[in-house]
C-alpha cells in the first residue's frame, strides 16, 4: 500500500513505559491513551521552572501529563505517565488556576454528589503535590448565609480575576440557565492578599444579558428570561438541559474580560464583547462565528476552551475540545483544535493550526478501543489489531433540535515489523475486514482471531453492539462475511475471544457483553469444523458491573496462558477497572478468584488497574521475556502498553503523520466531494490515488486560497482512495475518501 494511505490513521497512544524515539518516522507518544473530551491547564509538573501541559479527559476522568521541552516558538511536548499519580483524582471537569498567587497552579474540580466544586492547593516543593483545602464544596455569601456555589457536572465555570483586584472570582450560570451569576472573591478586601477563598454573590445577571431557555440564542441589555417567541416555540420538546462553558480573556485590548461561551448541543463558541468595565461588565455585542467565518470553531459538542502558550512564544494560544458529558457525541479522533495566537495576549488573533493537537502523535482510533495481540501472518512476530466503538462520521439535529452524532466501527491492523524482542508496529490497514468500505454500519466492533474452520488460514470473528457475531474470512484481497455466526446473540455489545480454555486442542469461544458477565461456548466440533455450544452465561461467576455507577458492565475477556501453563484472565469493564482472575484451570464450573496481583504478572513494581472508561485488554509475550505485556484500551480511543517497550511508526513510508488540514465531505461520496482547506498554500500539489498507488486525479499550482474545492468523482470506480496535498516544504496531509 502507498505510504500516504497510512497517514490516515492519525494514531494516538498512552505510554506508562518509555518509548524509544529514533526519528520522525515514529510517533512521539504512541501509548498515551487517546483523547475525546479534553480540558487543558498549565502546571509546572517536573518542577523545572517551565510550565508544562496537563490534559484531562472527562470520558474516564483520565489525567495526561505532557512535559514541555521549552524550545522557543516550538511545540515540544513529551508524554510522561509517571506523573499521573502526583495529581489527585478529578471528576468531570478541572480548572487549573493559581488562587493564592504563589506561582503554582491549583486545581478546582467538580465535587460528585454535591453539584459544586472542591479545591486542591498546589503545595509542591521539589516534587509536584496537591492538598485538598475545600470539601465538599466551595461556598459564597448570599442574603446573609453561606450557600453552595452551584456548578453541575455539565457546566464549566469561569475562575479568573474579573475585577483586576488580584484574586480569583467565579462566574457560573444560574441553576436554571439564562443568567450568569458572579461570585466575587473578598480575599484582597478582607486580608490584603489572595490566600483565602471567600466569596460573595454580587451579581445575578453579570453582563446584563440572557440566554434563551430553549436554544443558545442570546439577548442583550436584559436580565429577564427571553425564550423563543410563542409562534416559534418547538412543541413536544424536552426542556433544554444544563450545560455551558466559559473562558474569560481580553479579546479587544480594553483591559476588561470578554467571554467565549459554549453551550450544550452546539458546535461553536460565541465571543461576547464586554463593553463595560472590569468592575461592571456589560455585554454589548457577540460573534457567532468566532474567530472568523473561514475558520470558525465547529466541534461537537459544547466546546470548552483553554488559553495557554503552547508554542513557547510568550503569546497564549487557544485549545478547544468537546465538553458534552454524553459519550457518543465527540468528534473523537479530531477533537482537539489548536488555534495559534498571532496577535497579543490582550488582543489575540487566532489561526487554526490543527484539529488533532497531540492526538496526531498517539494511536487514536476514535471512540472505544479494543486491542488484540495476534500473529496474523504467522511470521513469529505478534501483530496488533484494534477494534473500535466507532469513528466519528457526522452530527445532525432532529426536529426537536436534539443533537445526534453518528459513528462507524472498524478494525485497525498494525503489523509488527520489528525484530526479535523489539516490536515496532507499522499501520497497514485502517479498515481491516472492510467494514467501512462495505458500509456495514456497525459500532462496537470487537475482534477475535483464530483458524475457526481449520483451512490453515486465520479468520476474524467480531462482535458488535447488536450482540451477534460476524465471521470474516480472507482469501488474498477478497473478504467474505458470515453475519449472525452460529446464531449466537448475547444481547448487546458482544466481545468475543477465541481461546482453548479446557486445553483439548480446540479453540473455544468466550463472549463478554453489555451486562458484564461472560458467556462460555465450548467447541464440541473438530479442527476443521467448529461447533460452539453454550455451557454457561456466567463463566467463573464473573460480573464486572458496578451498579452504583451504571446498569451495565461491558465485560471484555482476555484469557492468557503463560510459559508456566497457568491460565489467567483480565476483564475490561465500563467502570474502567481491569479485573484480574486466577484459579481457572480445572475450575471452569466454579468461581474464579479475583486477584490484585496483575502488576506482579506483568513484572511491574506498581500497576493501577483503573485505566479510564469502558476498558479492554489483551496480553501476549510481545517483547519475548519472562512476563507478558498488557495493552489496555479505553473509550477515548487510545491504548496503553504495560510491561514492555514498543515503537509505532507514523506510516509505512517513514513520513511523519500530520493532520488538521483537509476536511473531506461527504464521505462516503457518490458524485461530488468537497475538500476544505483552512489555510492558504503556496506551490501546492493535490492528488488522489487508489490503494495500488495509481494516480487518479492531479492538480498543481503556485498558490491556493483557503476555502472549499469541488471535485467530480462520478468517473471514479467504487472503492477507497487517498486525497493528499503537498505544499512548500513537502508537508503531506492524507485523508481517506470512500466512493460508493
Amino acid at each position: 500500500m502507498p505510504a500516504l494511505l497510512l497517514l490516515i490513521l492519525g494514531m494516538a497512544d498512552a505510554q506508562p513505559s518509555t518509548v524509544s524515539l529514533t526519528g520522525d518516522s515514529v510517533l512521539a507518544f504512541p501509548w498515551a491513551g487517546g483523547m475525546n473530551s479534553m480540558q487543558f491547564g498549565e502546571v509546572d509538573i517536573n518542577r523545572d521552572g517551565i510550565m508544562d501541559l496537563v490534559a484531562f479527559d472527562r470520558q474516564g476522568n483520565r489525567m495526561m501529563p505532557f512535559i514541555n521541552g521549552g524550545g522557543t516558538w516550538k511545540i515540544d511536548y513529551l508524554f510522561d505517565a509517571n506523573y499521573i499519580d502526583n495529581f489527585p483524582v478529578l471528576y468531570d471537569w478541572a480548572i487549573f488556576a493559581d488562587y493564592n498567587n504563589d506561582g503554582k497552579a491549583d486545581i478546582f474540580t467538580y465535587s460528585p454528589g454535591w453539584a459544586g466544586m472542591m479545591v486542591y492547593k498546589n503545595v509542591s516543593d521539589e516534587t509536584l503535590k496537591f492538598e485538598r483545602v475545600v470539601y465538599p464544596y466551595l461556598t459564597s455569601l448570599n442574603s446573609g448565609g453561606e450557600i453552595n456555589i452551584l456548578v453541575t457536572y455539565a457546566d464549566y465555570p469561569a475562575i479568573t480575576d474579573l475585577d483586576n483586584d488580584g484574586d480569583l472570582d467565579i462566574l457560573t450560570f444560574w441553576g436554571l440557565g439564562s443568567f450568569v451569576e458572579m461570585h466575587k472573591n473578598l480575599s484582597m478586601e478582607e486580608y490584603g492578599n489572595a490566600d483565602s477563598l471567600i466569596f460573595e454573590k454580587t451579581e445575578e445577571c453579570w453582563g446584563n444579558f440572557a440566554e434563551s431557555d430553549e436554544s443558545n440564542e442570546l439577548f442583550l441589555d436584559t436580565c429577564v428570561p427571553a425564550p423563543l417567541a410563542e409562534s416559534n416555540r418547538i412543541t413536544n420538546r424536552q426542556e433544554r438541559h444544563t450545560g455551558s462553558t466559559f473562558l474569560m480573556l481580553d479579546l479587544d485590548g480594553d483591559n476588561d474580560k470578554d467571554l467565549l461561551l459554549g453551550d450544550v448541543d452546539y458546535p461553536g463558541l460565541f465571543a461576547l464583547t464586554n463593553g463595560g468595565t472590569p468592575e461592571q461588565a456589560l455585554i454589548t455585542s457577540y460573534d457567532t462565528a468566532y474567530p472568523d467565518e473561514s475558520q470558525k470553531i465547529r466541534i461537537f459538542s459544547m466546546p470548552a476552551a483553554a488559553y495557554i502558550d503552547v508554542n513557547n512564544d510568550g503569546k497564549k494560544d487557544l485549545i478547544v475540545s468537546p465538553f458534552d458529558p454524553a459519550t457518543a457525541i465527540s468528534k473523537n479522533h479530531r477533537s482537539v483544535m489548536l488555534y495559534l495566537n498571532h496577535g497579543e495576549n490582550n488582543h489575540p488573533g487566532f489561526q487554526l493550526a490543527t484539529e488533532s493537537f497531540l492526538q496526531d502523535q498517539m494511536i487514536d482510533v476514535g471512540s472505544g478501543s479494543m486491542p488484540v495481540f495476534f500473529d496474523w501472518d504467522s511470521d513469529g512476530f505478534t501483530d496488533l489489531f484494534i477494534g473500535n466503538y466507532g469513528y466519528y462520521k457526522g452530527s445532525w439535529y432532529d426536529q426537536y433540535f436534539t443533537l445526534h452524532s453518528q459513528y462507524r466501527g472498524t478494525v485497525f491492523y498494525l503489523k509488527n515489523t520489528g525484530t526479535w524482542g523489539y516490536p515496532v508496529f507499522t499501520p497497514v490497514d485502517m479498515d481491516f475486514g472492510k467494514f467501512l468500505a462495505d458500509g456495514d454500519n456497525l459500532v462496537g466492533v470487537a475482534p477475535a482471531f483464530g483458524d475457526v474452520n481449520g483451512d490453515g488460514n486465520n479468520d476474524m470473528l467480531v462482535g458488535n453492539s447488536n450482540g451477534t457475531l460476524t465471521l470474516v474470512e480472507f482469501s488474498g484481497t477478497n473478504v467474505t462475511k458470515q453475519q449472525n455466526y452460529a446464531g449466537i446473540d448475547v444481547g448487546a455489545f458482544s466481545a468475543p475471544q477465541l481461546f482453548d480454555l479446557d486445553n483439548d486442542g480446540l479453540l473455544d469461544l468466550i463472549v463478554g457483553e453489555q451486562d458484564g458477565n461472560l458467556n462460555y461456548f465450548h467447541n464440541n466440533g473438530t479442527v476443521t469444523n467448529a461447533d460452539f455450544v453454550l455451557k454457561t452465561d456466567s463463566l467463573g461467576k464473573v460480573n464486572v458491573t458496578d451498579y452504583t455507577l451504571s446498569y451495565y458492565g461491558y465485560s471484555y475477556p482476555a484469557f492468557y496462558r503463560g510459559h508456566d501453563g497457568k491460565t489467567v484472565l483480565v476483564v475490561g469493564s465500563q467502570q474502567g477497572k481491569l479485573f484480574y482472575y486466577e484459579n481457572i484451570d480445572g475450575n471452569l464450573t466454579g468461581t474464579f478468584t479475583e486477584s490484585d496481583q496483575l502488576g506482579t504478572l506483568l513484572g511491574l513494581d506498581r500497576f493501577n488497574p483503573d485505566r479510564g472508561m469502558r476498558t479492554a485488554a489483551t496480553l501476549s509475550d510481545v517483547c519475548v521475556g519472562s512476563a507478558p505485556e498488557l495493552m489496555a484500551g479505553n473509550f477515548s480511543g487510545g491504548v496503553e502498553l504495560f510491561g514492555g517497550n514498543a515503537e509505532v511508526l507514523a506510516s509505512a513510508g517513514g513520513k511523519k503523520a500530520s493532520f488538521g488540514m483537509l476536511t473531506v465531505f461527504p464521505n462516503p461520496a457518490d458524485d461530488k466531494v468537497f475538500i476544505t482547506i483552512p489555510l492558504p498554500l503556496k506551490q501546492y500539489t493535490m492528488q488522489i490515488t487508489d490503494f495500488s498507488g495509481r494516480l487518479i486525479y492531479y492538480k498543481a499550482g503556485a498558490s491556493i486560497n483557503k476555502g472549499t474545492m469541488e471535485i467530480d468523482v462520478r468517473k471514479f470506480n467504487p472503492g477507497m482512495y487517498v486525497i493528499s496535498v503537498a505544499s512548500a516544504g513537502a508537508k503531506y496531509e492524507g485523508k481517506l475518501l470512500i466512493i460508493r
